[in-house]
């Protein structure tokens, strides 16, 4: 038996395998956390390409956080725990092998009993296509999810700098204005030390300043926290001072374009093709659970030898008799978690589009406001530089000339604040519908994943 072919197989095939899975074992190394990680403390330091401008835009702001935004990096580690996963789903269940020897004590006979086996899972083949399917389904979902932080986060640096590049206009105002009040008070304590004006002329105006100093001392404060916010974005620490561009541009959003697209926002929006995906991932979940229903069934050759040397060869199979357990109870879990997706997905559609249309209208009615509001300031600014020139020649009185002056800069700031709402609206809108943003399309059809949508 010792020489025997299917001694020397058994032993060849074993010692095979051995030598197989302790090749294909995978080793540890240690990774230790960086416990002294800091944020960069020079712009030179982010990642970037080309040469950076002096003044940085909202554009180059976007690009800048696509790169080194450390939330965006640890989102991106999803892609590789995907893959992983993926290739858990791709590999083939492994065949049982067995085999046993009994030395013969005594009794009739010559030789040690032999028993050897080797069978395969049949029910695992029949559900490998459909777990494959979802484990693939469920990558691209990640993907897409991952693509939908991108997208926010470009929508979130745009904004950031958007605000900071609008704050520091309406920063200037509210200095020019706190400065207006604060010389009236100036020269109205000097009239009131020559006995020119009474206390009660000087509280109203000394109220006016106070509120004036503290509407820009809050400003002052709002500013600095979106500076550090606007480096938290980026991974710099707090005391990096980014230079930014005067004016902040946007991309152009063409409301007609949007609305006409607006059908097909379910295959270009990540978010909802995140959603597709693993809806898409769930019917295999079902379908594998309905291929599951198959019993436990496992199939492969067996070889014996008894005590006297009588040797067999066959097939053995086992398989579990379905009386009770069919799997219902799993059918009818992922037929419910299906049906649950569908309505999630159908809710956000219907939610996504509506929020596209409500910002559409907000356009409409803030543009309009706005030029209502650019109108009214167009006839205030000749009587300003009219009535500062008659202050200054002594043909009005300084009270006339303050109220003048604060109303127009009053009215500016009005315009400033609300062109700040139009771009933030257009920053929103360009989000939702992709304008400016990284491309991204259903699986199946061509895809990059950092081209721009029009």
């Amino acid at each position: 038996m010792k020489n025997s072919p299917i001694s020397r197989f058994v032993r060849h095939t074993t010692l095979a395998a051995a030598m197989l899975a302790l090749g294909a074992c995978a080793t540890y190394s240690p990774k230790p956390l960086d416990l002294a990680a800091t944020g960069k403390t020079a712009l030179a330091d982010l990642r970037h390409e080309g040469t950076l401008p002096e003044r940085l835009t909202p554009d180059d702001i976007a690009r800048l956080a696509l790169d080194n935004n450390p939330d965006l990096v640890a989102v991106r580690a999803q892609h590789g725990i995907a893959e992983a996963q993926l290739r858990t789903a791709g590999i083939l269940p492994n065949p049982v092998a067995s085999y046993s020897y009994q030395n013969l004590l005594s009794g009739p006979g010559e030789m040690g009993v032999v028993a050897a086996s080797l069978t395969m899972d049949i029910k695992a083949l029949i559900t490998f296509i459909p777990k494959r399917r979802a484990a693939k389904a469920t990558a691209q979902s990640s993907d897409a999810a991952v693509l939908w932080q991108e997208w926010q986060t470009i929508g979130k640096a745009r904004l950031a700098a958007i605000d900071l590049i609008e704050g520091d206009k309406q920063l200037a105002l509210l200095r020019s204005n706190a400065t207006l009040w604060r010389e009236r008070l100036q020269r109205n304590q000097q009239a009131l030390k020559q006995g020119d004006a009474t206390l009660a002329t000087l509280a109203p105006d000394l109220a006016a300043g106070s509120d004036a100093q503290k509407t820009l001392d809050d400003f002052e404060r709002a500013q600095q926290t979106r500076r550090r916010d606007l480096n938290l974005l980026l991974g710099l620490a707090p005391s990096v001072k980014l230079s930014l561009a005067d004016e902040a541009a946007v991309p152009v959003i063409d409301v007609d374009a949007v609305r006409t697209r607006l059908p097909d926002l379910a295959n270009r929006r990540p978010d909802l093709i995140a959603l597709q995906l693993g809806y898409r991932a769930q019917e295999e979940k079902v379908w594998g659970a309905v291929l599951a229903q198959f019993p436990v069934f496992s199939f492969g050759p067996t070889y014996g030898r008894d005590a006297s040397n009588v040797r067999t060869f066959g097939p053995q199979y086992t398989m579990d008799l379905p009386i009770f357990d069919r799997n219902q109870g799993n059918v009818a879990q992922e037929r419910a978690t299906r049906e649950q997706l569908h309505a999630e997905f159908a809710a956000r559609l219907v939610a996504a589009k509506g929020e596209v249309e409500a910002m559409l209208a907000d356009q409409t009615l803030l543009q309009k406001q706005l030029e209502t509001k650019s109108a009214m300031l167009a006839l205030m600014e000749p009587m300003a530089s009219h009535v500062q020139t008659a202050f200054q020649q002594g043909d009005i009185d300084e009270r006339s000339y303050v109220d003048l002056i604060a109303s127009r800069n009053a009215k500016q700031q009005e315009i400033l604040a609300l062109r700040l709402v139009l771009l933030e609206q257009q920053v929103a809108l360009a989000t939702l519908v992709g304008a400016g943003m990284p491309h991204a399309e259903m699986p199946g059809a061509s895809t990059s994943s950092m081209q721009e949508q029009p």
